[in-house]
């Protein structure tokens, strides 16, 4: 009977021993992904300095404001330069082909380290503006709810848009609306997001040619963000560009009230998707790529990780500088002039109150992080070009 309990005991300290030590090893791997996930160079990768040479194409109401305002930021706190428009412009050519005369200081600096204004792309000119070991990269929305947004932001602007009651009514006979020959004034009108990559907006969907011209991006272009699904696309972007994580952590700029957007009837939607095919093609292909690089470099799991800790330093920065929890404000609320955002056409662009008495490098901080476009894009012109004339925002009364 004694040897028979003594066996007992042995057998249950045997056991408890072996989940004692599955135990350990269970915590083991579960403090080493909580440690990768803090590695600043996401561990995985080779280590080196940060990318510094970026070019940027910047598409049409797709969050690029954002994306605008993380390279401009960039630029200032690492004393970078800019290819910034030359002169009065504030965009760089758009909506002709990019020709490098349009950048500031071209002719007196041989390359840039940045460049991410509006333009429309044109390979050759923007390898005589930058250097050859640039990163190239770019962002893109669902073409439906972009088309929605450039109705309202150029119905002014664009003819086609002008003369439609509403983008119900222009889908469904935009031919009425829409004329090739005022091309250029109408870009905002079909395929934005085709023209602004360099291609014929009008072209004829054909499958060889939509797969030759999508090739042709993937070539040039390292990454292709996307909008919908914009932190886990700076996630990614911060592991290709190997930067700290405040380099990508930004508030959402440029955006509309609720009472701008249009809601869109499911016919609506569907006649979108059509009239804006080379769009659509062009979104649906970058869409599944970045979630296959998703995938393979970061995995379901530690890409949840990165996203919170994105999120979460977010919340953080707009405790620390915004007012009122950080609720986006129109322009009327906005009580610093130069934090307001331009208006355009039909929409109500929102802005943000920073919180009173922060202190001076606080202070800097938080204005560089609601800064807005124009007013940015001014700031570095003056600091890159104190030689040269300031650039004039009319409608800050400058």
């Amino acid at each position: 009977m004694m040897s028979m309990l003594g066996g007992l005991q042995r057998y249950f300290r045997v056991i408890l021993l072996l989940l004692l030590a599955l135990t350990l090893l269970l915590l083991a791997r579960f403090l080493h992904s909580d440690l990768e996930l803090d590695t600043p160079l996401f561990g995985g990768q080779a280590e080196g300095p940060p990318v510094t040479n970026i070019m940027f194409l910047k598409t049409h109401k797709t969050a690029g404001s954002t994306v605008l305002n993380i390279l401009y930021r960039f630029a200032e706190t690492h004393n970078l330069s800019v290819a910034l428009p030359a002169g009065s412009r504030v965009h760089l050519g758009y909506p002709w082909l990019f020709l490098a005369r349009y950048v500031e200081g071209v002719g007196s600096q041989q390359r840039f380290n940045i460049m991410c204004n509006h333009l429309r792309f044109n390979l050759p000119q923007v390898q005589k503006v930058m250097p050859n070991d640039t990163f190239y990269f770019s962002i893109l929305r669902n073409p439906v709810f972009q088309l929605e947004s450039s109705f309202i932001y150029y119905k002014t602007y664009a003819p086609a848009f002008g003369g439609a009651p509403s983008l119900d009514a222009f889908l469904a006979s935009p031919r009425t609306f829409y004329n090739d020959s005022r091309h250029l004034r109408n870009v905002y009108a079909k395929n934005n997001m085709w023209f602004d990559f360099g291609f014929d907006p009008n072209a004829q969907c054909e499958e060889g040619y939509v797969r030759a011209r999508i090739a042709e991006v993937e070539r040039r272009f390292q990454l292709v963000l996307i909008a919908e699904h914009l932190d886990e696309s700076l996630v990614l972007l911060r592991r290709r560009l190997r930067w700290a994580l405040d380099d990508v952590v930004a508030f959402r700029l440029n955006s509309r009230s609720a009472r701008s957007v249009a809601r869109l009837s499911p016919e609506t939607r569907e006649r979108a998707r059509s009239w804006c095919a080379l769009d659509w093609r062009l979104y649906e292909h970058f869409n599944r790529t970045l979630w296959a690089q998703l995938r393979a470099e970061l995995g379901p799991r530690r890409l949840r990780g990165e996203v919170e800790r994105l999120r979460a330093r977010r919340r953080e920065l707009a405790t620390l500088c915004l007012q009122d929890g950080g609720a986006l404000k129109n322009r009327t609320q906005i009580r610093d002039p130069r934090l307001r955002p331009y208006q355009s056409g039909k929409a109500d662009i929102l802005g943000y109150n920073l919180r009173p008495g922060l202190d001076n490098q606080t202070l800097g901080v938080c204005q560089r992080l609601v800064m807005p476009e124009l007013q940015y894009m001014a700031r570095l012109y003056a600091l890159q070009f104190p030689e040269k004339p300031r650039k004039n925002i009319p409608f800050l009364g400058a």
